[in-house]
């Protein structure tokens, strides 16, 4: 049975009128809005927001972006474990360890690169896990939100300390490195399944970290008369395993 010709009038209208409204409210291809404008803080705007008002979110600062962090409240809050890092920027302080007086600074002063890179890796968490809110004029942003110096230093010296880490891991992967255990009974042992085991200054240990360090790696018996080579106290030349 036919319908009569006015109901699919009406039912041509009602469809129309739909379209419109979903073009009226979700036009095609929009755009998605843009992002709140970031806000400028001074050190003691900051202050504020140090976790002690229940009233106020929790905010801290490292390299100078300002992050939001009022969901972590239990480790951020009055009495949380990271509640130092609160209301402030403590850049420092994430590699260094030291959490209380003059080790709670923005400074990077005196850092290894790798020590720098480390610093901008926990910013790049803070960007994934956290609301970014505004930039802390001082060190790292000037009075109208613009990158210092300092912040473009910090940043070429973390790129550095990254090549550097990739060239180390590089040349260590070039010497297999000795197997290790340790038991109550026998203390450590180091051992080699090819080869004989020998310590060896890691390569880029100083310009990574300004530190001298060494590691236990495998050469074969043609490889022995390398320089540079250590034989393990108590241990004789030929010796696959050595206890430490």
């Amino acid at each position: 049975m036919a319908s009569p010709p006015f109901l699919g009038i009406a039912a041509s209208l009602s469809l129309l009128l739909i379209s419109l409204l979903l073009v009226r409210f979700f036009p095609l291809n929009s755009p998605p809005p843009p992002p709140p404008p970031s806000r400028l803080f001074t050190a003691q705007q900051l202050a504020i927001y140090n976790g002690t008002d229940d009233g106020l979110p929790i905010f801290l600062a490292i390299l100078g972006s300002v992050f939001d962090v009022t969901k972590g409240k239990s480790h951020y809050g009055a009495g949380g474990g990271y509640n130092h890092f609160a209301g402030r920027d403590a850049s420092r302080a994430f590699v260094s360890g030291n959490f209380t007086g003059d080790g709670l600074t923005d400074s990077m002063h005196g850092l290894s690169s790798t020590e720098v890179k480390s610093v901008v890796d926990w910013r790049d968490f803070y960007f994934k896990t956290y609301i970014f809110v505004g930039k802390l004029v001082g060190r790292y942003y000037d009075s109208e939100g613009n990158p210092t110096k300092y912040l473009k230093g910090a940043e070429a010296k973390a790129a550095r300390g990254a090549q550097l880490m990739e060239k180390q891991k590089n040349e260590e992967a070039k010497l297999p490195s000795c197997n290790s255990r340790w038991s109550q009974d026998t203390g450590s042992e180091v051992w080699c399944d090819n080869g004989y085991p020998r310590l060896i200054q890691k390569p880029l240990e100083m310009a990574i970290t300004g530190k001298v360090s060494k590691r236990c790696a495998c050469f074969n018996e043609e490889e022995l008369n390398q320089p540079g080579l250590e034989v393990y106290s108590g241990c004789d030349h030929f010796a696959k395993l050595c206890r430490l």
